[in-house]
């Protein structure tokens, strides 16, 4: 089968796409003919070294895929060939990755994909679906009513948090830097759209928020926590999911004595069960048409180096060359 691959981390151009041998299933197991995947910024931290994980060798990139199920190992009960799937959480924690032709993935970590639901979307609502529920309702606790701020809610991430918490009747801000991302966060519900390049964040959420915020997401690799929690309301809530490397100042005292929290998570720690509760949300307001991913390019999957220069272009260098996520196809 096709596939691509790296021997050992290092750049983009350490991919290689080329043959490997099918992957042979075990007990518990799925194959999963591959129809989408898509590229996530841990992608790119485990295939730099940032992620000090012990990989297989030769290493598929890759979390994200949909898919056809085309046969079964010993044990499996809930798929049989001829299903359709997607799925997250691989090439993490040791674990094979899925940009290739074939994928065998243990069957807890695949879900059915809802009738008139593409590959496309399936891949590309993954990882970034799953950490938005995650943080939202197991750690934020976000309820209806209560008042949401994400930045960057045109983004992978961002765009589900918008969306995930205008569907159970939270209030939400955020951020665009172009009237073009503007214009697509007010589409997917937005209450609030900052405009960060032309108005002052703090200004406009202190005006439209004045008692603060009760769930502040922040996307940032550089937060400014002072500013965060400034804005948390009495009893807020701060959610941390990026900034692997930053070391921001942390003002404890208007944290503490608001009764403000923090939570810090990673949603590959999030044990197959609590993933799998995040899943059937996300296929019923996928079914449901109140969910949608935002896909900002589709490549083949022999571009796969393309794409990862692509995504730390943007992650790491605020190219602003993407608006969602790169789907990439065999």
């Amino acid at each position: 089968m096709k596939a691509a691959y790296i021997q050992q981390p290092g750049p983009p151009e350490s991919i290689v796409y080329g043959d490997l041998p099918e992957p042979v299933l075990k007990a518990g197991q799925v194959l999963v003919r591959v129809g989408a995947v898509a590229v996530n910024p841990v992608d790119t931290y485990i295939r730099g070294g940032a992620i000090g994980w012990d990989l297989p060798k030769p290493f598929i990139v890759g979390c994200d895929l949909a898919g056809t199920v085309e046969a079964v190992g010993p044990g499996t009960t809930r798929f049989k060939p001829g299903d359709r799937v997607w799925g997250s959480n691989q090439g993490l924690l040791g674990r094979q990755g899925t940009f290739a032709e074939y994928a065998a993935v243990d069957e807890a970590w695949l879900y059915p994909t809802p009738a008139g639901v593409s590959d496309r979307d399936a891949a590309a609502i993954a990882l970034v679906g799953i950490t938005a529920h995650l943080g939202l309702f197991r750690d934020a606790r976000l309820r209806r009513g209560e008042t949401l701020f994400v930045h960057g809610g045109s983004g992978g991430v961002g765009s589900c948090v918008v969306q995930m918490a205008k569907i159970i009747g939270a209030r939400v801000m955020t951020t665009a830097g172009s009237d073009e991302k503007v214009e697509y966060c007010r589409q997917l519900g937005a209450d609030v759209v900052i405009p960060y390049h032309r108005e002052d964040e703090s200004e406009t959420l202190r005006q439209a928020a004045p008692k603060g915020v009760d769930v502040w997401w922040e996307t940032l690799r550089e937060p400014n926590l002072e500013r965060a929690i400034g804005h948390l309301a009495l009893r807020g809530r701060l959610v941390l999911m990026a900034g692997r490397d930053a070391k921001p100042v942390f003002p404890i005292g208007p944290f503490y004595t608001r009764d403000c929290q923090v939570v810090g998570f990673a949603m590959f720690n999030a044990p197959a069960d609590q993933q799998q509760k995040a899943a059937e949300d996300i296929n019923r307001w996928l079914a449901e048409s109140k969910l949608r991913a935002r896909i900002s390019r589709v490549m083949k999957l022999s571009e796969t180096a393309e794409a990862h220069r692509l995504q730390e272009q943007s992650t790491l260098h605020r190219s602003g060359v993407l608006a969602g996520k790169i789907v990439l196809e065999p």
